[in-house]
């Protein structure tokens, strides 16, 4: 761990020298004047503005496109960092003609202001002439494919969970576990971690307003400048921010028969210093959810069939600054707070061996509060492309777990009654540094560092001799190149080392030591087979590494037949991915095609085990080795201009080689996954809009369970006011049905369990969204914590499943 440090330390007084002197290494290029070109894009018949045109910046010398965007609500587009040269403006929108123009700046007047440049409708609407612009829900890029959550209806009143459901190549669980080509995979917001996901990744998602969300990025192929983690790939939840000069912001509010939201959001900018800020909130209302549990272990069967009665709460408020010192040096930070709750009663009659034995009335409170604070500062040169950055965060979490449970028999009197309290903090400092320097306009070299420090603790009040300590380290650098092969033919590569470094003490009081290093390389090729079809081959070496969820020793009695433990002598999981993609664009229509392989080594999984005390045991481990095989298609396709049909196919095979001595589990052989998202959106006259959708999940395996098929389906009518700067609409989720009906099976060498599980998923919501000021959203550089394993299975074991329906 010392020489890595060392490493890394070098490295960093290296680059800090390459940004104070920025002549090394080819930094004495002239120095370049940039400005920006705008325009406001009208309708030539109604001279109204036409909303999300497509405006491209072309080099007339070169033919290549330098730069481009979308017209906002006003018609007015800004493209920035232009250098001075002759241009051509290509201006498209669906039911228009195509516009171009010439455009030229010099270094004495870098800026270029069109004025109106006004759009002509084609021969199929000059007879009547409507303007509703609608931006692409779906938008697929070298690297990523980006989903517009702002530009789909549906999204309103729901949090990130019902967003996730629609995302392409996600499948997301009714308790909100979100998979990627059914694997885990990490979840950042605005390009870092949240405190909560240290916890659960479907909780941090519930508390998250859809509203807030602009738009989520899913990268199954992150470069070696990202953490390693994520077996899958990385999610990456973009939230609506502005840059525009003055004040703007939004209000959104939901109320409906399952959950109510509210969200605000604010930008203020003056000059060279902004400010943003985001309030959000939510309440679900408690509901009674009907459970039943079969619990079959080597001293007899029991069964619970019972009712839960839960709700859900949640807040989250952030506030950033950020400030220009000159054209050259910018520093920004930003912190964000957020409390969850998730709890209440329960109530369950008894059977052993068929005979009824009495009563459990139980309690279980569950809650956690995080702070997440990042300094950042930022530094360019004169040459273009060159950046430095050096960036700072601190993680701080709480979360409580208490539970009471009073076994007792019809009669009222006693057999057991069991309570506790668990406190888990979790603290993490980080630092990071990155360098980017452009060779020439096809060849740029990355390389950084990056050091965590992160303690987590586990109080324990009914038993203090089993408090938990763990300490992980880790200690990272990377390197990357990306240049052109060819023409058409392009590859970025590199290499990331991470050396971890664990040591926490057992329930003996032994003291564990755990370190390792790991290389991970990844590589890709991209050829354009024409300006509108790309064909794509990646690989890369990702790592899971369990977080406190899967760590923590914490034994959760809260079902008293079937009890929750963590387990800290977890490996890291290791998987080896291959990816074969193909998009193209065909007359607005999107298809995004690709195929698959996937090993990983050491999966963790939740397995169940008899307890030494003839309980059932539900805990975490390294069950084996997989391989998967899968396909994924996206596709959009406009019938006519106002309608998108779009649906999101998956499918992967699951396949375990088990650990030699591990537990049996019931599915050693090969199974197969799917999972089917349809969606229709339709725009009509008057600014409606209307939208359907529906969900299908195959059977979900592991080692040791099976989950049975589940469907939903909802829809969503919206219509814009106040001129567009307000709407209101009606939500439906499940209208027809009030309960899901979920049931998993488990079974293992010497136990056997079923849980069925009914969730109150309809849903009825009145939503409204206004809009003032103009809005602009961008994007600023962000520490990236992203290496630890979340817990996919929080929520869906016997204690949690019950309170976690939606």
């Amino acid at each position: 761990m010392k020489k890595l440090l060392l490493i890394c330390a070098a490295l960093l007084m290296m680059m800090n020298a390459k940004a104070q002197f920025p002549m090394m290494g080819g930094g004495n290029a002239a120095p370049k004047v940039t400005g920006r070109v705008s325009a406001t894009i009208l309708d030539s018949v109604s001279k109204q503005p036409v909303e999300y045109a497509t405006v491209s910046l072309i080099n007339a010398k070169t033919a290549k496109a330098v730069n481009g965007g979308l017209t906002d609500a006003k018609g007015k587009v800004s493209i920035q960092n232009i250098a001075p040269g002759e241009y051509k403006m290509i201006i498209g929108f669906i039911g228009y003609a195509t516009k171009t123009i010439a455009v030229k700046t010099t270094p004495e007047k870098p800026d270029n202001n069109l004025g109106n440049l006004f759009l002509a409708g084609n021969s199929s609407t000059l007879k009547e002439v409507t303007i509703e612009g609608k931006k692409n829900v779906v938008e697929n890029k070298i690297d990523r494919m980006v989903y517009n959550a702002e530009a789909d209806a549906t999204n309103a009143g729901g949090d990130a969970t019902d967003v996730m459901r629609k995302v392409p190549m996600l499948s997301v669980d009714i308790n909100g576990n979100v998979q990627l080509r059914g694997s885990a995979v990490r979840v950042l917001i605005n390009g870092k971690p949240s405190g909560t996901m240290a916890n659960s990744v479907a909780d941090a998602l519930k508390m998250i307003p859809a509203e807030q969300i602009k738009s989520v990025e899913v990268i199954t192929n992150p470069s070696a400048k990202y953490d390693a983690e994520g077996s899958g790939g990385i999610i990456n939840i973009i939230t609506k921010k502005s840059n525009a000069e003055g004040v703007s912001g939004s209000v959104n509010a939901s109320a409906g028969t399952r959950q109510n939201n509210g969200s605000l959001n604010l930008t203020a900018k003056s000059g060279r210093f902004s400010a943003n800020t985001a309030l959000g909130g939510f309440l679900a209302y408690p509901q009674e959810t009907k459970t039943a549990f079969f619990n079959q272990t080597t001293t007899g069967d029991v069964l619970q069939n019972g009712m839960s009665d839960w709700k859900r709460q949640g807040f989250n408020g952030s506030l950033g600054l950020d400030y220009d010192f000159n054209a050259y040096n910018n520093l920004s930070t930003n912190a964000k707070y957020n409390t969850f709750y998730n709890g209440g009663t329960t109530g369950s009659h008894i059977f052993v061996n068929n005979t009824p034995t009495g009563n459990i009335v139980g309690d279980n409170d569950m809650s956690n509060g995080n702070l997440d604070w990042n300094l950042d500062y930022r530094r360019t040169s004169k040459k273009q492309g060159e950046e430095f950055s050096v960036a700072g965060q601190l993680t701080l979490g709480r979360n409580n777990n208490e539970f009471v449970n009073d076994y007792r028999t019809a009669t009222g009197t006693p057999i057991s009654f069991i309570e506790s309290t668990n406190v888990g903090k979790n603290k993490e400092y980080t630092v990071q540094t990155d360098y980017v320097y452009p060779f020439s306009k096809t060849v740029t070299f990355e390389v950084g560092a990056k050091g965590i420090l992160r303690n987590i603790q586990s109080e324990f009040s009914q038993n203090s001799a089993q408090d938990f300590d763990y300490d992980q380290n880790v200690g990272a650098a990377y390197s990357t190149i990306a240049f052109n092969l060819t023409n058409k033919i392009k590859f970025k590569g590199g290499v990331r080392g991470e050396y971890t470094e664990i040591s926490f003490t057992d329930v003996n009081g032994n003291p564990i030591k755990n370190d390792y290093f790991n290389l991970f390389p990844n590589a890709i090729l991209s050829q354009a087979i024409n300006p509108t079809t790309t064909l794509k081959l990646a690989y890369n070496k990702r790592v899971q590494r369990p977080s406190l969820a899967y760590l923590n020793p914490f034994r959760n009695e809260t079902n008293q037949f079937s009890v929750l433990q963590g387990n800290p002598d977890l490996n890291p999981e290791l998987s080896h991915n291959v990816e074969l993609g193909y998009s193209t664009f065909i007359k607005g229509s999107i298809i995004n095609a690709s195929l698959f392989y996937r090993n990983t080594k050491n999966v963790i999984e939740n397995i169940n085990q008899d307890d030494a005390s003839g309980k059932i045991l539900t805990t975490y481990a390294n069950v084996g080795t997989t391989q998967s095989f899968g396909a994924n298609l996206f596709a959009s396709y406009n019938p006519t201009p106002k309608w998108t049909l779009m649906t999101n196919m998956g499918v992967n095979t699951y396949e375990i080689r088990k650990t030699a001595g591990a537990i049996g589990g019931m599915n050693e052989g090969t199974y197969l996954n799917y999972n089917f998202f349809l969606r229709s959106a339709t725009a009509f006259k008057g600014g409606w809009n209307l939208e359907l959708y529906g969900v299908v999940n195959s059977p979900r395996y592991t080692y040791q369970s099976k989950t049975d098929p589940m469907f939903f389906y909802g829809g969503a009518v919206k219509k814009d006011i106040m001129k567009k700067q307000a709407s209101i609409g009606l939500n439906l989720l499940n209208p027809f049905n009030r309960d899901l009906h979920i049931k998993t099976v488990t079974q293992s060498g010497d136990t056997y369990q079923t849980t069925n599980i009914y969730y109150p998923l309809r849903q009825i919501s009145l939503n409204f969204s206004y809009k003032f000021g103009k809005l602009k959203f961008t994007e600023k550089k962000k520490i990236k914590n992203d290496d630890m394993k979340q817990d996919q299975q929080q929520g869906g074991g016997m204690g949690g499943g019950m309170g976690q329906g939606k």
